[in-house]
């Protein structure tokens, strides 16, 4: 069998990744149960917590806990 299967980049399965993804899931979902509510603050606060999930995968991106960075360790699939 040969290996013609493309390089795996390794985006997105990284620590920082992961939080920022799921801070910003539980943001839209918070945030879309609250429009169908019609609770207009609880929308704000909701798309607030989206910012501050992409901010979070940043921070951590940069700390070493991005695809690329020391503190991330590549996992291979045997």
């Amino acid at each position: 069998m040969s290996n013609t299967e493309p390089e795996e980049l390794g985006e997105g399965h990284s620590p920082a990744a992961w939080t920022a993804v799921i801070i910003m899931l539980v943001a839209f979902a918070v945030g879309t149960i609250a429009f169908w509510f019609a609770i207009a603050w609880v929308v704000w606060a909701a798309a607030a917590l989206a910012v501050v999930g992409l901010i979070t995968g940043g921070v951590l991106a940069k700390a070493g806990y991005g695809v690329n960075g020391p503190k991330y360790v590549t996992r291979t699939h045997e």
